[in-house]
């Protein structure tokens, strides 16, 4: 008898990143709720303390402390903005 499983990791490959897609969770639901919420966005943008540690909807978001302090830490006007920079940031940790 075959038995057949599935891993739930994608095979390990060259083109691996440093962090896997699925630990950026927490990054990919701050800024879906900036995107659908303006009020939750102005918040982001102007206290970001208070944005995360408020959440949104009573959900909070799961980023590691070194996220947390690159949201806090950078100023930007808009979301397109702040999502560059956390983007650079990232791709240089």
């Amino acid at each position: 008898m075959t038995m057949l499983t599935l891993d739930s990791q994608p095979p390990a490959t060259a083109f691996n990143f440093r962090k896997p897609v699925a630990t950026r969770t927490g990054l990919h639901r701050l800024f879906a709720a900036a995107v659908v919420s303006d009020q939750f966005c102005r918040t982001l943008l102007r206290k970001p303390e208070e944005a995360l540690a408020n959440g949104y909807l009573g959900q909070t978001f799961i980023l590691t402390e070194q996220e947390k302090m690159l949201i806090k830490s950078i100023q930007a006007d808009t979301l397109t903005d702040l999502a560059q920079k956390v983007n650079r940031a990232l791709k240089g940790m």
